[in-house]
């Protein structure tokens, strides 16, 4: 498609039945922008998207109007909506406030393990989570093994996201989905598949987690995203400096010759 045209009505299918309410057409409309479907700068209305979905005009309303609070769309009066760039120069932040996140949320999750394991506690959602994160671990491992990768993304958000539920805060957990969506636009450019290298990591960090080690678990965690970090502001060259001078020092030290 064009940069910049607007995508024909029609082709991202009705949503399921009882889902035209706002944030299910929320949902849809950012799942194509992230996954490339509707593209940066590309014009969107109410009339096109309400077709494209096969919804009313009214959700598809209050769905841009959420999708711009999140910063997936700009809106200008008499100049209609279009989707927003890819945040590419704000990458280091995003990955500045995930790490941030993450690190709290694993330090949490370890914390609740320590008072399950003591007695002190008895959270009923606990071991719920636990278990599907057993299941993605092991989900993801025979991908790797298989050398099918395409499926670790989705994998790695769904663990970090139930790790952000064993820390037992919803608001914690609400933050990092908003923040994970804008971190997988960022990809929105990746061709080759990522994760393999770093998808071990997941079960020493969820390991330190179990053992009820907070401290540990939290700098497991903060090591795993700045490497994710770190490999982002590589891969897309950006050259704007990390706010993080570690993270800023191993990309100069990683840059090919001839980009320093």
């Amino acid at each position: 498609m064009p940069q910049g045209a607007e995508p024909a009505a029609g082709t991202g299918g009705p949503l399921p039945a009882g889902a035209g309410r706002p944030a299910s057409v929320q949902d849809a409309i950012r799942r194509d922008i992230i996954a490339g479907v509707l593209t940066p700068g590309a014009r969107v209305t109410e009339t096109s998207l309400a077709q494209r979905y096969d919804v009313s005009r009214v959700p598809v309303r209050e769905a841009l109007r959420g999708l711009e609070s999140e910063g997936f769309i700009d809106s200008l009066p008499h100049v209609g909506s279009r989707v927003a760039p890819i945040p590419v120069h704000d990458a280091d932040d995003l990955f500045a406030v995930r790490e941030a996140l993450e690190v709290s949320t694993a330090r949490r999750a370890a914390r609740r393990a320590a008072a399950l394991w003591s007695g002190e506690e008895s959270p009923e959602d606990w071991w719920r989570v636990r278990r599907e994160i057993a299941a993605l671990l092991d989900a993801g491992d025979a991908h790797v093994a298989a050398d099918d990768l395409d499926p670790l993304v989705a994998l790695n958000d769904q663990i970090h996201l139930r790790i952000a539920e064993l820390s037992g805060s919803a608001t914690m957990t609400r933050l990092l989905r908003q923040l994970s969506w804008k971190i997988e636009w960022l990809y929105a450019a990746e061709v080759q598949p990522r994760g393999k290298r770093l998808w071990p990591e997941h079960r020493v960090i969820v390991g330190a987690i179990d053992a009820g080690d907070g401290e540990r678990a939290a700098a497991l965690m903060a090591a795993h995203v700045r490497e994710s970090r770190i490999g982002y502001l590589l891969r897309y060259g950006i050259e704007t400096p990390s706010s993080d001078p570690v993270v800023a020092a191993t990309v100069e030290e990683r840059r090919p010759t001839g980009r320093r």
